[in-house]
């Protein structure tokens, strides 16, 4: 599929995730002025059922622009493309046996451009911001974002500036300089690199594409949804299991699977979506135990897992109530866990996952051990990123 020949997209307005309010989708937005709370595009999904039918997809080329009816880009000639999305789903029966589990696939977003699943969403925000007219962009990350941004940035020809933690892997701050992107190294967290991009936003102008702090993020993030629908038969899995930082791709399937109801494609049954995070810095995963609408910020946050090292999510309310509506549950897993399973996932599929990817394997160890997870359920573990950006450079 050529440039040209991505069909046309765009959402009829932007809705307030907390009270539903509505807004344009034809003006820079961020926060719903009414809330401060993330915007989500909507779509004329009554519409688009009647011209695109699930059988359409077939013979679209491997990218997420297959869905491109049911993406916020009005004007093709603003896709950025990378080859990002339509990564593989993969079906691992010794995992599955070693997890006590009927059957387990990893889907594997190390696969798409820059190693990791966030190729997914800044792609979009990235190809929307342009279309907007937006020249120079800001980002603070725990890392694989970062460079992800970068790469969409290079390739749309913005200037691009991130900020990340010190500790960041090595390997994506040299991936980062490469791409050309202005990188700062902050002491602090990921909170602390928001703050350094706010200020930068507020002097220079910078656009800020913060996790759902702008509203085409999770458009991207939700085509793993559509995915998984396709690859699978347009029949969902029992359960899926997703690594959890800013939680995007969580909310992003679970807005897809709606999404897909809608156009007819799929029915009202959802997978039970079970959100992992790390023991050293897990507010979502606290506030699932203790019954609350929003997680509280999590102080002294540590996890060598730099995605899962996110001390406060502005999309919590929306992880949560996925993981509550679908039945789901909360794992927090250590980091001993987490360099435990890597080389057991890897020794039996194949796949070098990065840490947040094989904590989803020892959250399912933990899960069929005290019974959340029978024996005979199908379950999607999300390896987020490729191991090889972890490794230390000697």
């Amino acid at each position: 599929m050529t440039t040209e020949t991505i069909p046309a997209g765009g959402a009829t307005h932007l809705e307030c995730t907390r009270c539903g309010a509505n807004y344009s989708a034809d003006a820079l937005q961020r926060l719903s002025p009414c809330c401060e709370k993330p915007l989500y595009p909507r779509y004329d999904l009554e519409a688009i059922g009647k011209r695109l039918k699930r059988e359409d997809l077939r013979g679209r080329p491997a990218d997420l622009w297959r869905y491109a009816e049911l993406l916020p880009v009005r004007d093709p000639a603003n896709a950025v493309r990378l080859g990002e999305g339509w990564t593989p789903l993969i079906e691992t029966p010794r995992l599955a046996e070693r997890l006590g589990v009927g059957r387990v696939w990893i889907k594997d977003e190390g696969q798409n451009p820059t190693a990791s699943f966030k190729a997914r969403g800044l792609c979009m925000a990235i190809s929307r911001a342009r279309e907007l007219g937006i020249r120079e962009v800001a980002l603070p990350s725990a890392g694989n974002a970062g460079s992800a941004t970068a790469a969409y940035a290079a390739a749309a020809g913005m200037r691009a500036h991130i900020v990340v933690p010190r500790d960041t892997p090595v390997p994506i701050l040299q991936e980062i300089r490469a791409l050309g992107a202005d990188l700062e190294l902050l002491d602090g967290l990921i909170t602390d690199c928001g703050a350094r991009v706010a200020e930068g936003a507020k002097a220079h102008g910078w656009f800020d594409l913060s996790t759902l702090k702008e509203p085409y993020r999770v458009e991207g993030k939700k085509t793993m949804g559509y995915e998984l629908a396709e690859q699978f038969g347009w029949k969902l899995p029992d359960v899926i299991v997703y690594p959890t930082g800013g939680g995007t791709g969580l909310v992003g399937m679970w807005k897809a699977f709606d999404e897909m109801e809608a156009l007819g494609w799929i029915g009202s049954e959802r997978p039970r979506m079970i959100t992992v995070q790390a023991s050293g810095c897990a507010p979502i995963i606290r506030a699932w135990e203790e019954g609350t609408e929003y997680a509280e910020p999590w102080q002294g946050a540590r996890t060598y897992a730099s995605g899962l090292r996110v001390p406060r999510a502005v999309g919590d309310f929306l992880i949560l109530d996925a993981v509550r509506a679908s039945g789901g549950a909360g794992v927090a897993v250590s980091d001993e866990e987490m360099r435990e399973w890597t080389p057991i996932v890897g020794g039996l599929t194949g796949i070098f996952a990065a840490p947040e990817g094989a904590a989803t394997a020892a959250a399912v160890a933990r899960l069929r051990a005290d019974g959340t997870l029978r024996a005979d359920e199908s379950v999607v573990l999300f390896n987020t990123g490729s191991g090889l950006k972890y490794v230390e450079l000697e």
